[in-house]
């Protein structure tokens, strides 16, 4: 009997102890906040390109930050050849300046900032729900910035 009994406890010991590792093991790569992705490039080094800069302002006590994350890191992979991607915490002082020149109605905000011709477009909340008019959005910035690099300067 005595001998059931320690198998028993055995058997249970390694049924918790493996629950516990798959626990700890699935949190420890679980993302906790929109910082912890680290998606694109430094600002600083997208705004002296001549490529448009896709710019995600957010703040890392943000819920539906986080829950954009993962589409963000998509198009990241989907467009990095034509704009550089940038995550900009609208809480970090060294983005104070800039912060206030846009306009964040709320978080995460997406903007496509063009330094080669000081254009900022704003890409509305509605849009980034659905990838395909996400892209759509963003393929259309690409046509008409095609077109100003057509334009010879006077």
């Amino acid at each position: 009997m005595k001998k059931k009994i320690i198998i028993g406890l055995s058997i249970l010991l390694v049924v918790v102890l493996a629950s516990v590792g798959a626990y700890a093991y699935g949190t420890m790569n679980q993302k906790h906040k929109p910082s912890d992705y680290n998606i694109g490039i430094k600002y600083e080094d997208a705004v002296v390109s001549d490529k448009p800069m896709l710019a995600l302002f957010y703040v890392d006590w943000c819920g539906y930050c986080l829950k954009f994350m993962p589409k963000y890191k998509t198009i990241s992979s989907i467009y990095k050849k034509d704009y550089n991607v940038v995550m900009l915490n609208a809480e970090n002082p060294r983005y104070k300046t800039l912060v206030e020149d846009v306009t964040l109605g709320g978080y995460p905000t997406l903007y496509i900032i063009d330094p080669k011709y000081d254009n900022r477009v704003h890409i509305s909340n509605s849009i980034y729900a659905d990838l395909k008019k996400m892209r759509v959005e963003l393929d259309r910035y690409l046509r008409v910035r095609k077109l100003l690099d057509s334009v010879p300067e006077k």
